[in-house]
């Protein structure tokens, strides 16, 4: 059973980037195994039972469980936030995009909007023609702008949001657009709201809002200014 166990153990090592701990972890995962696992206590060295840990549904539970647990030992809101520099959309060095559908803006730094998807574009192609729209980005990864945030399975990851949308010389808003939601998307967009209310509170010249576009309700409303999108998808 050692090897089954030892499995499991460099999974949920590799998962979570640990190093240094094989046999503490090796001991709460056997004792997990035998102890709380099943509906009752098993024997390791039955047959039977390391079949059944072959099996997907078991191999989830152990895995996830684990890093469920050791995430919320380690991962800690400290509560508190500070500006440590600023990042210029226009400063951003040129770079290649893939060979994709793309727009070509005039109220963009960037030559060539290119969209992850149809729906990125026909948005895109709303911010160009809204008269209440100063100027927008697609938010590349070269922008280097991201936000940490915690997704469903308690690790520490990296969200990109879509867009950047300027409607007067103190107002920027932040914007995600989305087709189909997957499971970190709560996390991202409370993570979000989050970031736009501690970067406006903590200086006072730009105040940074939030906005989280589903397809399905944009075809339902088909909004014809920035306005008019902002009221609905508040």
């Amino acid at each position: 059973y050692q090897s089954v166990v030892g499995f499991f153990v460099q999974r949920i090592m590799k998962e979570l980037r640990l190093f240094g701990c094989y046999d503490i972890l090796f001991g709460k995962v056997k004792e997990f195994i035998t102890d709380d696992l099943f509906s009752k206590s098993v024997d390791l060295n039955d047959a039977n039972i390391l079949r059944n840990l072959s099996e997907l549904e078991a191999v989830k539970t152990i895995v996830e469980t684990f890093k469920k647990e050791i995430n919320n030992l380690t991962v800690q809101d400290v509560g508190d936030t500070e500006i440590k520099n600023y990042l210029r959309v226009s400063s951003a060095r040129p770079f290649v995009v893939t060979d994709k559908k793309y727009l070509l803006p005039k109220k963009s730094v960037f030559n060539k909007i290119v969209g992850d998807s149809d729906f990125e574009l026909e948005f895109a192609d709303f911010l160009e023609g809204a008269d209440d729209v100063i100027s927008f980005a697609k938010n590349y990864y070269e922008i280097h702008f991201k936000i940490d945030y915690k997704n469903a399975s308690g690790a520490i990851s990296s969200y990109y949001p879509d867009f950047f949308v300027k409607t007067d010389n103190k107002t920027i808003y932040i914007v995600e657009t989305k087709g189909r939601e997957d499971l970190d998307d709560i996390e991202k967009i409370k993570r979000l709201a989050q970031w736009c209310e501690d970067a406006s509170e903590r200086q006072k010249k730009i105040e940074y809002k939030m906005l989280y576009v589903k397809q399905e309700e944009w075809d339902k409303y088909k909004p014809t200014s920035f306005n008019q999108l902002a009221e609905a998808f508040k």
